[in-house]
C-alpha cells in the first residue's frame, strides 16, 4: 500500500514495522513488491533467514537512513586497501585471473570515476593518493541511505569497495562481481578441493549479495 513514507508492507492489512519500530515502508513499489514476495513464500513460519531483502530492509531503514554518513565513509574506508589492489606475484595462473578480472574495473575507475589506483604484491600496505579516495568518495550518494546501506553490504560481503561501486554504477552485474570477489577462493579450490564448512559459508553470503543487488536493482 502507498502511504506515509511510501510503499507499505500490510501484514492483515496492518503496516509492519522494523525491529526498531519504524514503518516497513521502502521508496519504489519493485522494492516493496520484493519484500512482500517473500513474506508471501514464507508460510505459516517465519523464518528469517529466508528473508534476506528484509532482513536488509530493516538494517537500512532503522541504521542507515536516519544517517547515512558514517556508512559511506565505511564504504570509503574500504577502498583505502581495496581486495583489488593487492596482487599475488604467483603461481602465474593467479596472477593471470587476477588481472583479468580486476584490471578492467580499475580502469573503469580511472575513467568513469577519476580514481586511479596503486597497485602492491602481496599483502605490503599501499596508500593511496588523496585524489583518489576523494574520486571515489563523490561516486557514493552520501544522502541516499538506501543506496548507501545496500552498496556497502555489497562491499563487506566481497572486500571491495571498487567491486560494490561497480554493480551500483552499472559496470558489472552481481554475479560478475561475486565472481571477481572470489578469484584466489576459486583458484585455490581448483587445485586443493573444495571446504564444505567453507562452501556453506560462502553460499550464504551469495545469498545476502544478491538481497542487497535486489535493493540497488529496485530503487
Amino acid at each position: 500500500d502507498e502511504g506515509e513514507g511510501g510503499w507499505r508492507l500490510l501484514l492483515d492489512g496492518k503496516p509492519a514495522r522494523t525491529p526498531g519500530r519504524n514503518p516497513l515502508a521502502f521508496p519504489t513499489k519493485a522494492l516493496a513488491e520484493a519484500v512482500a514476495a517473500e513474506w508471501n513464500g514464507v508460510g505459516e513460519t517465519i523464518d528469517p533467514r529466508r528473508m534476506p531483502i528484509t532482513r536488509i530492509a530493516n538494517s537500512i531503514i532503522d541504521g542507515v537512513v536516519p544517517n547515512p554518513e558514517p556508512v559511506a565513509e565505511d564504504i570509503v574506508k574500504y577502498a583505502g586497501s581495496d581486495l583489488l589492489c593487492y596482487r599475488a606475484d604467483s603461481p602465474a595462473g593467479l596472477v593471470e585471473r587476477q588481472a583479468a578480472a580486476w584490471d578492467p574495473v580499475l580502469a573503469w575507475a580511472q575513467e568513469a570515476l577519476g580514481a586511479r589506483f596503486i597497485l602492491s604484491e602481496g599483502v605490503m600496505h599501499v596508500v593511496q593518493p588523496e585524489r583518489t579516495i576523494a574520486a571515489i568518495r563523490a561516486a557514493i550518494p552520501f544522502h541516499d541511505g538506501w543506496r548507501v546501506g545496500a552498496t556497502h553490504v555489497l562491499t563487506t560481503l566481497m572486500g571491495s569497495a571498487l567491486l560494490a561501486l561497480a554493480v551500483l554504477h552499472g559496470r558489472l552485474t552481481a554475479e560478475a562481481a561475486w565472481t571477481a570477489a572470489h578469484v584466489d577462493e576459486d583458484y585455490q579450490t581448483e587445485h586443493w578441493g573444495a571446504d564444505e564448512e567453507a562452501a556453506e559459508r560462502r553460499t550464504a553470503r551469495e545469498t545476502e549479495m544478491r538481497a542487497a543487488a535486489t535493493v540497488l536493482a529496485s530503487l
